[in-house]
């Protein structure tokens, strides 16, 4: 059982990010508008914001 829990604490958060990416690229790419659209804002801006809040954390070395 250690094996599969070390497993998603390493990859559960970079699989669950690729994706809302991968959902949002594909709205983008299929909706005109509407809730596809609005889906495809936040699915692909979730991930740049978690990426700045990271960024903006990091403690000075």
């Amino acid at each position: 059982m250690k094996p599969r829990h070390a497993f998603w604490r390493l990859w559960g958060w970079p699989l669950v990010m690729g994706v809302l990416t991968t959902v949002g690229l594909i709205s983008a790419l299929f909706s005109d508008g509407g809730t596809g659209d609005m889906l495809a804002w936040v699915t692909l801006g979730l991930p740049v914001a978690v990426c700045a809040w990271f960024g903006w954390r990091r403690s000075p070395r």
